[in-house]
């Protein structure tokens, strides 16, 4: 029984010492998103830099919403890699969700 409760203490541990901070941004463009292809163009190259988990465009909106791992890069990284592309970033609003790895498989997963 002692042994059980250990190796669960030392799962519950572990699991806790893994979770992830992950954080959303949303940015708007220079120059303007106006087709498919402004959009893919974004999709297609930010998609490469590192922590970044999702992207998702709004052309209405003008907005390209970014979830990314903070332990892995920050917004000055990400709107350096909007300008390798020939884009300039402009923060429009960020939040903040502490998740674990369950919660992040979960996201890949939908």
């Amino acid at each position: 029984m002692k042994k059980t409760i250990i190796t669960l203490m030392m799962a519950i541990s572990a699991t806790i010492s893994m979770a992830k901070d992950i954080k959303t941004v949303v940015f708007t463009t220079i120059p303007q998103m106006h087709c498919e292809n402004c959009e893919n163009k974004i999709k297609g190259n930010l998609r490469f830099e590192k922590g970044v988990k999702k992207i998702e465009t709004d052309i209405e909106k003008q907005h390209v919403t970014v979830t990314y791992d903070a332990d892995k890069t920050t917004i000055e990284k990400l709107q350096n890699g909007f300008e390798k592309f020939g884009y300039e970033a402009t923060v429009v609003d960020t939040e903040s969700n502490e998740n674990s790895i369950e919660a992040d498989s979960q996201e890949k997963n939908d």
